[in-house]
């Protein structure tokens, strides 16, 4: 039978030796054995946090600290015991004693003192403090970063797996650091334990050298004043180092790099510091009455070193400059580079040179954080991923000008000036206030560009006024918005059925592609998407195709039965708010002359209404709308469900932003007022 050994068992041992140290008596040898490995492992603590290239490479830490705490104590009463029963103790703690105080009693316990200050008064105090601030701070950062990871999340920035991986990581940095500020109580308290033990040593060995070993005071003074400073030297540097690894790990910042390369990366950086330092000592070596080999020396090796850092950075400097002109030389040459020059990104935003403070992080500006709120605003009101949004410089542009492209062509542009506000009438301001005629580029609505001094006065004047950040953030939003139908590939259709399958595998497996393939199914969200319709409700919408879908595959068809399905969402969308709604209806005749016009071809459905006809509907149409925006209400028309999407055919190209639904796509308790009817009779 074959016995399994693991680590955990040789931990086990560690823990169960401390404590029988405690209790059974061990000789001298074996216990110098035992400190030179306390020793030992305290060194390889300190070097794994020095070389480690994150803290939570060492996430073990506070057991570890723990654990060399317990066995370093049991340590600390075997050697007392020894001390007081023999009076000898063994080689490592009479060396420590005789050798670190050079054989003279008075500077070995100074030496001792000045080294348990050091370790109690700055080192264990700072890491503490340090302990304790970065774990208040870790907490109090953890829904921040789980809200970023949120957003990155719903953006599509990162995956589910990449999303679990951070949050995990959140946590255990959480739980690190509040490990920590209880684990640097161990140390703070092993050195107060050594103190007093050191204590108790001392008079405890006076009392025994002169009582029992019938010793002379001076004699006992002597022999147990160095065992006692030696012990407490074995016992006291073993628990520096293990306080140096603690301040090393909980001050560790940078996760790139190890601890030395970041220090001297950091202290050797700058040529002109090591000329300051050097002139600075070689002045005071000249002036002062200090020794002027000493300082003249290192001020000229500062000097010297300054100057090899230099050429290294300008060296650096041309090198990495012929490298990247290396680099675009050989993109020019590859024959592969052509190809990326037909890739097309889907949403761009170019700006002037004069834009660029909103989207230099450095600048703070905050253009890039409010692209990712775009995305994820998106997601949320209209269920499909925007792509990623390039943004990008154009000297080609006015210093204040900005363009939006959908697949590299220009949509939209807009201008703004830097250092200025948008002031807009919402209609009821008390008082006009003076400023830069302009038009807001989303809505193309009447403001005024103001200055930051006018800003709060306009505000008070009861004007919407809005930062440049915002004005762009918005006019892209109101693009992405119109144009989104436009972004949905069948890729990203087939990542939304990749989102809903695992737990809807039945529906999906029984629509696709058995009914209806991707492609069809894009045609459908499309079309909603075109009409301001979210999809994100996938569910219910696969649901319904795969209820229809055995009848028909015409994806406008398909279309009309999805709004039907989502009418509880489509009616809070339009009609949410208000006990009644205004609309306008269609007249039957019209109804008529729509259905009997329509022809059916293996392409689909088209109209053939003759001209005059439309040309009257379109007048009609326009003259009702006209109504309702001047009496400030959005314009709807409603239609029977066979004709809507058809007029919305007809209506579309001349009224973009007309709401059109059906009366099966209203809940029955929405309560609806017709002001206006557009027909074609004459009277």
């Amino acid at each position: 039978m074959k016995i399994k050994f693991s680590t955990s068992i040789f931990l086990g041992l560690y823990l169960l030796a401390a404590v029988i140290f405690m209790i059974i008596p061990i000789n001298s040898l074996l216990l110098d054995i035992l400190i030179t490995l306390n020793l030992s492992v305290a060194l390889v603590v300190l070097f794994n946090c020095i070389f480690a290239k994150e803290t939570l490479s060492m996430s073990s830490f506070p057991t570890i600290l723990l654990f060399t705490t317990i066995f370093r104590i049991s340590l600390n009463i075997s050697s007392t015991r020894l001390i007081l029963l023999t009076g000898e103790p063994g080689n490592v703690v009479t060396t420590f004693g005789q050798f670190v105080g050079g054989g003279n009693l008075i500077i070995g316990a100074i030496i001792f003192i000045v080294l348990v200050i050091v370790q109690m008064m700055v080192i264990n105090k700072g890491s503490e403090r340090v302990s304790e601030v970065t774990a208040r701070f870790t907490l109090d950062a953890m829904p921040g970063k789980q809200m970023a990871i949120d957003a990155d999340l719903s953006t599509g920035a990162i995956s589910d797996r990449e999303a679990i991986e951070r949050r995990q990581k959140i946590q255990e940095e959480a739980s690190f650091f509040g490990s920590m500020d209880g684990a640097t109580k161990y140390v703070k308290g092993d050195a107060i334990a050594g103190l007093i033990i050191t204590a108790i040593n001392f008079v405890g060995g006076l009392l025994t050298g002169i009582l029992m070993h019938n010793m002379t005071a001076a004699d006992a003074l002597s022999h147990y004043t160095i065992l006692t400073i030696g012990d407490g030297l074995v016992s006291q540097i073993p628990s520096l180092l293990i306080s140096l690894a603690t301040g090393v790990i909980v001050t560790k910042a940078s996760k790139e790099a190890e601890l030395g390369d970041i220090i001297l990366s950091q202290l050797f950086q700058s040529s002109r510091v090591m000329y300051v330092v050097g002139g600075s000592l070689i002045f005071l070596g000249i002036v002062t009455p200090l020794n002027p080999l000493i300082y003249v020396g290192f001020g000229l090796a500062l000097i010297v070193l300054g100057r090899i850092i230099g050429t290294r950075q300008e060296t650096k400097e041309i090198e990495e400059e012929v490298e990247t002109e290396e680099v675009e030389a050989d993109q020019l040459r590859r024959h592969e580079n052509v190809n990326t020059l037909l890739q097309v990104d889907p949403i761009e935003l170019e700006f002037g040179y004069g834009i660029i403070p909103l989207a230099d992080v450095n600048q703070g500006g905050d253009l890039l954080d409010r692209v990712v709120m775009i995305r994820r605003q998106i997601a949320l009101e209209l269920g499909a991923v925007v792509p990623i949004i390039r943004l990008r410089d154009n000297i080609q542009l006015n210093p204040n000008q900005y363009i939006i492209k959908i697949k590299g062509i220009q949509i939209s542009e807009g201008e703004i000036l830097f250092d200025h506000y948008m002031a807009m009438n919402p209609g009821y301001v008390e008082e006009e206030i003076t400023g830069i005629p302009t038009f807001e580029p989303s809505f193309h609505l009447p403001a005024v560009w103001i200055t930051e001094a006018q800003r709060e006065r306009a505000e008070s004047y009861g004007y919407t006024v809005v930062d440049p950040p915002s004005i762009i953030a918005t006019h892209l939003t109101e693009v992405i918005r119109t144009h989104l139908d436009e972004l949905l590939t069948r890729q990203d259709v087939q990542n939304l059925i990749n989102n809903i399958k695992e737990n809807n595998t039945t529906l999906v497996d029984e629509l696709i592609p058995k009914l209806l393939n991707v492609g069809e199914i894009q045609k459908v969200l499309q079309n909603l998407l075109r009409e301001g319709i979210s999809i994100r409700d996938l569910v219910t919408i696969f649901e319904v195709l795969a209820d229809h879908a055995a009848t028909t595959r015409d994806t406008d068809v398909l279309t009309e039965y999805v709004r039907q399905g989502l009418k509880r969402a489509i009616s809070n969308k339009f009609f949410s708010g208000e006990e009644t709604t205004t609309v306008i209806t269609l007249d039957p005749k019209i109804e008529q002359e729509i259905m009997a016009s329509v022809k059916q071809t293996e392409q689909g459905a088209y109209l053939t209404l003759d001209p005059e006809t439309t040309k009257k509907i379109l007048s009609k149409t326009e003259q009702e709308i006209k109504k309702m925006e001047d009496a400030e209400q959005t314009p709807i028309i409603i239609t029977s469900p066979i004709v809507r999407m058809y007029f919305k055919k007809l209506t579309n190209d001349y009224f973009k932003n007309l709401i059109v639904i059906s009366y099966n796509e209203i809940e029955s308790d929405v309560e609806l007022q017709s002001v206006g009817m557009v027909t074609i009779d004459d009277n």
